[in-house]
C-alpha cells in the first residue's frame, strides 16, 4: 500500500514516535512506547504488528483522565500512584483506546497474525511511564494528554501505518 494524502497515523518503531499527517503535513507528533519484544505479528508474541491498520473503534470518549479499562470497559477505577503500587505487574490501559485492525491479509489480518484479535491498541498509560523506549506488551502506549489529543483528531476508519 502507498502513503495516503488523507489523514493517517504513522508510527515509527525505531524512533518510538507517532505522527498524525493530513495532506502530507504533520499536524501532531508524540513519543510512544511500543513492544519490548520488538516488531512482530504472531498471536502471543507480545510484539507490535507492522504494516497498514485501521482504527476499528474509539473507546473512552468523555471518560476522565486516568480511567482504567479492562477488556475495553471502564473498571470504575481511576489510576493513582497508590493503585499502581498495589498492582505493580498490571498492564495499565488508561483514558482512551484506539483499537486497531490489520488491513493486510496474511501479514496483520486473519489467522494467527490478526491485529484486532490480538487486542492491539493505541492507549493511554500512567504519566510516569517512560515514552521513547519499547516497553509494552504489543500495544502503542502514550501519555494521557497525548492520547486524548490524538483521539480528538481521528475517527474510526483512520488508517495507521506501523513501520520499522
Amino acid at each position: 500500500m502507498t502513503l495516503r494524502s488523507d489523514p493517517y497515523i504513522d508510527i515509527e518503531l525505531a524512533s518510538q514516535r507517532l505522527r498524525l499527517l493530513d495532506n502530507a503535513k504533520v499536524v501532531f507528533i508524540a513519543a510512544v512506547s511500543t513492544a519490548r519484544n520488538g516488531a512482530g505479528e504472531r498471536n502471543g508474541s507480545e510484539c507490535t504488528p507492522r504494516g497498514w491498520h485501521v482504527i476499528r473503534a474509539r473507546i473512552g470518549a468523555g471518560s476522565p483522565v486516568d480511567t482504567v479499562f479492562a477488556a475495553r470497559r471502564p473498571t470504575g477505577e481511576i489510576y493513582t500512584a497508590e493503585l499502581g503500587a498495589r498492582f505493580p505487574g498490571r498492564d495499565w490501559i488508561l483514558t482512551r483506546i484506539l483499537w486497531l485492525s490489520g488491513l493486510e491479509p496474511g501479514r496483520n489480518r486473519l489467522g494467527d497474525v490478526d491485529t484486532m484479535r490480538r487486542y492491539i491498541y493505541i492507549h493511554g498509560s500512567p504519566d510516569a511511564t517512560t515514552m521513547g523506549v519499547p516497553a509494552s506488551h504489543g500495544c502503542v502506549r502514550m501519555h494521557n494528554a497525548d492520547v486524548i489529543a490524538l483521539f480528538d483528531r481521528v475517527m474510526a476508519g483512520t488508517r495507521v501505518l506501523i513501520r520499522p
